[in-house]
């Protein structure tokens, strides 16, 4: 029998992740306001309001899991989220589908060390405490019995796909391709974990069907940090262009921004995660389910394959 699971989200994420169950043979519903999503056999995409609780539930009868890869725009998560949220728990307690979200690591408090799956959360940010919010509702439902659910938080994405959603997308990788400098957030030489878009996909879909998985959160696998600095150079070389310059953004230059760009708004109160390590362990998460980090250079080649690029992969990996 064909297993149905439901992808809210049709972003860089909710599309790896539709792609992949797809191909696994999995009939697939994907839920967007636009009616958005890959367009390929066993995918269904619905133009549907993902936050209206009955229209969503409807959708999700007879589905294994209900994958949350919503993103609502970063200036309206606290308006936004949790209504999207509280309709995704009515949809797993009525359908039986295992809630599986992705989220992020702006719950945890500043980190002085690398932050682990089970670390306690303690948001510094409005942001954070949204999400923060989101799991402690899911969690008291799972452990109500209501429903099942799982969450995957991952770092900064990298990958095919982002375009101006990621800091390593449209506003960084055209411009080095080009040979033009590049401005970053924070100290350009912090250590920073980033994790791969395919890799977001593999860990959603491993927790959406492994009971081991249920009830507590679990990091993406996630390759070794790099800074940002770091990050930039090897795209360059993989691109074969000349390192290109690399300049930290003003504060100051940020906050005019942010006086016409309500999402910019939004950077300066999570931007300690750029002015000191911001480092995850993703150990268990490969220990216990088999999932390791895809190499770094596959990743990026990828993406920059993407932008009409080449893969570089006549290049040696230098260090």
């Amino acid at each position: 029998m064909t297993e149905t699971h439901l992808v809210v989200g049709a972003g860089a994420t909710g599309t790896a992740t539709t792609k992949l169950l797809a191909q696994s043979g999995a009939s697939v519903t994907v839920v967007t306001r636009s009616g958005s999503g890959p367009d390929m056999a066993g995918v269904t995409r619905l133009a549907t309001d993902a936050a209206d609780a009955d229209q969503l539930a409807s959708i999700a009868a007879g589905a294994t899991a209900i994958y949350n890869c919503a993103n609502p725009p970063y200036h309206r998560w606290q308006s936004d989220w949790p209504p999207l949220a509280d309709s995704l728990l009515v949809a797993a307690e009525r359908s039986g589908a295992v809630l599986v979200t992705l989220s992020n690591l702006y719950g945890y408090p500043n980190p002085s060390k690398p932050m682990r799956a089970t670390d306690e959360l303690n948001p510094s940010s409005r942001k954070g405490a949204v999400r923060a919010a989101m799991w402690q509702d899911a969690l008291a439902a799972h452990d109500a019995g209501r429903l099942r659910m799982t969450e995957a938080r991952a770092s900064d994405f990298i990958g095919p796909g982002l375009g101006d959603n990621g800091h390593m997308g449209d506003r960084v990788i055209p411009r080095l391709l080009a040979g033009k400098s590049v401005s970053l957030l924070g100290d350009l030489d912090q250590p920073h974990s980033w994790s791969a878009v395919d890799d977001v996909a593999r860990t959603l879909v491993a927790l959406g069907t492994d009971e081991r998985a249920w009830g507590r959160a679990w990091h993406v696998p996630t390759v070794a940090p790099l800074s940002q600095r770091e990050l930039v150079l090897r795209m360059c070389e993989l691109a074969n262009v000349s390192p290109v310059k690399i300049k930290a953004m003003p504060k100051l230059a940020l906050r005019a921004a942010g006086l016409f760009v309500p999402a910019v708004r939004e950077l300066g109160e999570v931007s300690y995660q750029f002015d000191a390590p911001f480092v995850i362990d993703s150990q268990e998460t490969t220990d216990v389910f088999g999932l390791a980090p895809t190499e770094l250079d596959v990743t990026l080649r990828a993406t920059l394959a993407s932008y009409g690029a080449g893969d570089g992969s006549d290049l040696q990996f230098q260090r």
